[in-house]
Order: structure tokens, then sequence, then C-alpha cells
């Protein structure tokens, strides 16, 4: 097994975990590497389990200012679904989907993939017309999802409240079935370990301070507290920091940061059967194996790299759960927190190579970016190794934003945000 540099924190979170035990040995970084990808998230992590199962590149090193899991992955409400509009975003996300449901067998860990479905409610005309759109694109695309009545919701998710009386009545609703959630950190958990099965040495508190250059403009490594780390490429998965990586080597990216901000209730006894979205009133919520009500809220409308947000908009998801759901109106809330998504001009990732030559970069992911963890790391992966495109993420390169042919989901992608 690789080494693994482990900070007292990461240890005592993950101690009681029956696979990962109190301690690690403790390990500087080596001196070079093939590939240095900075991010321990899911992207980051997965990356380098596919340059080692999928390409044989084993001499990697995953570099992380906190610990494993830390960032976005274990701050999102860890909703997985692929009933994406456009072409180039449904092959992405059902390319990931496809990659969830054998992912725990993949690296024999238990990632508590559920699909439990995904249902996004209309309460509108409007919003019909919309849904049934998302329907038909979906399944030209051969992406599930399936149009169906206020009544048939009601069936599929019984605390729902379909009454014509509220704010927004519920008029109908577009289900995939094949979509659910996963355990956050327990993906972080299971790549790092089957990354470092296969050689990848994953190196914690340890933040990137800079990326120095050869004289042909190739990218030659990072400088780090623990020293200068030689390598022949570099690959950039750190979901809320991408323009402040990007920076190090001149490069301004089209990358805008935003606080979204969730929360949880206190637990209770089994209720919630799927997933339930609503774009009008921007809510979703769902129900963790834990017991907790995972409720998520909207991004703030000002860029910053704060993990807080704005009361106003956890007080107005809120009171759209209330109303959607009157049964959890007396529950408590346990916690609140955000992370810093990162939003390109057209709301859709950025995955491939940069200006740079060997620097690559995965951003942009907004909301997105659990959802697309499995496939994302695929095809950055074959991006990295082969220095080209995987075909499914060729539409995501940089380029797109000098030819003109935007992937515009931000109005698309069936949240507000």
């Amino acid at each position: 097994m690789a080494r693994f540099s482990f900070p007292a924190l990461a240890q005592k979170a993950l101690g009681g975990h029956r696979d990962w035990p109190e301690q690690w040995p403790q390990a500087a970084p080596k001196s070079e590497y093939d590939v240095v990808v900075v991010g321990a998230g899911g992207h980051g992590l997965g990356t380098a389990y596919y340059l080692a199962k999928e390409h044989g590149i084993t001499n990697v090193a995953v570099l992380d200012k906190g610990w494993l899991g830390g960032g976005n992955t274990g701050r999102n409400t860890t909703i997985i679904r692929s009933n994406y509009l456009f072409d180039e975003s449904a092959r992405l996300y059902d390319h990931a989907l496809d990659l969830w449901e054998g992912l725990s067998q993949d690296l024999n860990y238990n990632v508590m993939f559920s699909q439990r479905g995904v249902m996004l409610l209309a309460h509108s005309v409007h919003d019909e017309q919309i849904s049934k759109r998302h329907v038909h694109a979906n399944r030209i695309n051969g992406v599930d999802n399936e149009w169906i009545t206020a009544e048939q919701a009601k069936d599929y998710c019984p605390p729902l409240n379909i009454s014509a009386s509220v704010r927004y009545p519920v008029i109908g609703a577009a289900l995939q079935r094949r979509g659910g959630v996963a355990r956050h950190d327990a993906v972080a958990w299971g790549y790092a370990r089957a990354a470092a099965a296969r050689g990848v040495d994953i190196i914690q508190n340890c933040p990137v301070t800079g990326i120095r250059r050869a004289a042909d403009g190739r990218v030659e490594g990072v400088d780090t507290p623990q020293g200068f780390i030689k390598a022949k490429k570099i690959a950039v998965a750190a979901a809320g920091s991408t323009s402040l990586v990007m920076e190090m080597v001149g490069l301004r990216f089209p990358i805008e940061s935003y606080p979204l901000q969730a929360l949880v209730s206190e637990p209770i006894k089994p209720v919630m059967p799927c997933v339930v979205m609503s774009n009008a009133v921007h809510a979703y919520i769902s129900q963790s194996d834990k017991g907790e009500l995972v409720i998520g809220a909207g991004t703030d409308q000002y860029v910053s790299y704060s993990q807080r947000g704005g009361l106003h908009i956890i007080e107005d998801t809120v009171a759209s759960i209330c109303e959607l759901f009157p049964i959890f109106t007396r529950l408590r809330m346990l916690r609140k927190w955000g992370g810093v998504v990162d939003l390109s001009p057209d709301r859709s990732p950025i995955i491939g190579k940069t200006p740079v030559p060997g620097l690559y970069v995965n951003c942009g992911w907004g909301t997105g970016g659990f959802k697309a963890t499995p496939g994302s790391a695929h095809v950055m992966a074959w991006t990295v190794a082969k220095d080209e495109p995987h075909p499914i993420s060729a539409p995501f390169t940089l380029d797109r934003f000098r030819t003109g042919r935007l992937i515009d989901e931000s109005a698309a992608a069936a949240v507000a945000h």
C-alpha cells in the first residue's frame, strides 16, 4: 500500500471506521512523480485511481491543503442523477451514473449508493412544459426519465403535500428512477483506499503554494510547505480554489466561486423514500441512512470563498420545505454548512488541457460535481494519460469559450443555479 500523510484531525474523524486504522505511517512525499493531482476530493482521488487502474500510471501523488474529502466532497447533498437536457451533458452524467451503479463493487468499498429515484416537481404550466421537454430529450439520449401526475407523485412519496391550496401547488413531476444518493465521505474514502492499494501517494495537509515551469513552458512541479515536488504532469481538481491555483501559472480562468448552502435535520425514522426537488421554490430534500433529512438551498448572489452564506436563503428554503412537507414542520435543524462552488460562464464543467503544457484542469461543475464524480474522474484520467480529451468530455474543453459552442446548462439543469 502507498504511503499516507494523515493529519490528526482526519485520524480522529475516520479512526472509528473499520476500514481505516487509527494510525497511518507518516511519510513525506517523494521528490518526483509522473503526475501530481491537486485536490483530494472525489474527483482528484478518482482521477488518481483511474490513472492507476485504467492506464497503469501509479507514480502519482494526490495533494490537499486539508484532509481527504474535507472540501466540497464532504459538503454537498449527495444527489445523483443524469437527467440533464443537452446531449453533451446527458452523455457525461449518464456515464457517471453507469459507473455509480458498479462503484462499490469496483472499489470493494460500500459507498452506499441507493437508487431510490429523483423527482423534480412541476408547479405551473411552464414547469410542466420544461419537465416534459427534459423527459423527451432524455429518452432520445437513452436516459431514463418519465412524467407522472401529482397523484402518482404522492404515491411515490407519501409525505408530499399535493393540496391545491398551497402557494405552489404540485401539478406533476419528472421522475428518474435510476437516480438516488450515495454517502459522500465514503466515496472519498473508497477511492483513497483503492488508489493507495495501487501505489498512489496521498499527502494531506500539504497545500500547493506555487507551480513551476521549465524554460520551454511546460510544468515541472509544485512548491509545497514540504518542499518542491517534481512532476511531469499536474492535474488540478480543487473545487472552490481553481482560480487561485491557475493564477500560479498566470492563467485567468473564466470561473466565479459562490457559497452554496445546505442543512440537515435531527435524525428520524425512515420517512422519505426518494429525493424530491422543486425548482420553483428552490428546495430539495432526501433522507440519509443516519435518518437526517438532507435539505439543499440555493447559491448566494455574490462571489465569495466563504463557507457560510446568507441566512435569508436558508430561511426561504426551510419555509418551502415546510409547505411541501407539512409533517416536517416540528423538526429541529441539526446543522447547516456552505460549500464553495465554481461556476463557468455556461454553468457546465471545464475538463481538459490548459494553455500550459502538462497542466490539466477539472472545474466549473457548480452544483453538478458530486453526481458526476466517477464519470468526471474517469474521463479526466484519460485526458491526463493520453494528453487528449476523452470523447465524452471533448465538448467541455476550454476551447468552447473561443468557438462559442457553449453548453448552456445555466437554465436547463433542472435547478435554479
